[in-house]
């Protein structure tokens, strides 16, 4: 449409913002999270939760009618999530995460939603494919995001409902965690100093392909 706002392919501004992937030019040096929407074109500003990226940290979420400095040297990082409905079941994004993951969750072909419990944060993702020798075909699973992610990893991985192999073998090193009204299962597995987190390389995707591989793995032992 004729009046949906263009990025600016150059930052080189004065009250410059990157939104997302794109830049813009902030019309004043003052503007509230939801005149930051609009100026990224997000319509209506109140189906979105815009978060401000901080350096070695977790972004923070900018309240709607909350105001922001933008006058600082360098230029401010802003991503924005659609706080969506799926099939009738609210879609919650409690908190933000790193661009690469958000690209990946957005391709994925699972429904996911960002929870925080008790201070923690945890991604969860629905129906996630088991691979056959299991009592099922998909399950719920999520993981913890601890302070200071990216750099610090992500460890193990919980299931809903539990997994059970078809053989009557049992998994081993799994526990019950209760987590958003449900026991999950708890798989305590952990990478080891022959396969160690890789800051600025390992996130979800590569944490959710060593889920698929200790899935497919524990079919093979025993």
């Amino acid at each position: 449409m004729a009046d949906d706002p263009i990025p600016i392919e150059v930052p080189d501004l004065d009250n410059k913002v990157q939104i997302d992937k794109d830049y813009f030019e902030a019309p004043t040096p003052l503007m509230t999270g939801r005149e930051l929407l609009e100026l990224a074109g997000k319509k209506p500003p109140d189906d979105f939760a815009i978060y401000l990226k901080v350096k070695g940290g977790q972004p923070e979420r900018i309240e709607l009618d909350q105001k922001i400095d933008l006058s600082r040297p360098g230029v401010e990082r802003f991503l924005t999530l659609p706080l969506d409905q799926t099939e009738g079941f609210g879609a919650r994004r409690e908190f933000a995460l790193p661009e690469d993951d958000v690209d990946w969750l957005a391709d994925a072909p699972h429904r996911f939603e960002l929870v925080a419990e008790g201070g923690v944060l945890r991604v969860v993702l629905y129906s996630f494919p088991v691979p056959p020798g299991y009592n099922r075909r998909a399950v719920d699973v999520n993981v913890r995001i601890e302070s200071g992610y990216p750099d610090t990893q992500i460890d193990m991985v919980y299931v809903h409902p539990e997994l059970q192999r078809l053989d009557g073998v049992p998994i081993g090193a799994t526990c019950p965690e209760a987590f958003d009204g449900k026991q999950w299962q708890r798989w305590s597995r952990h990478r080891t100093p022959a396969n160690p987190w890789r800051p600025g390389v390992d996130n979800l995707a590569t944490h959710f392909a060593l889920v698929e591989h200790w899935f497919q793995r524990e079919l093979r032992e025993g």
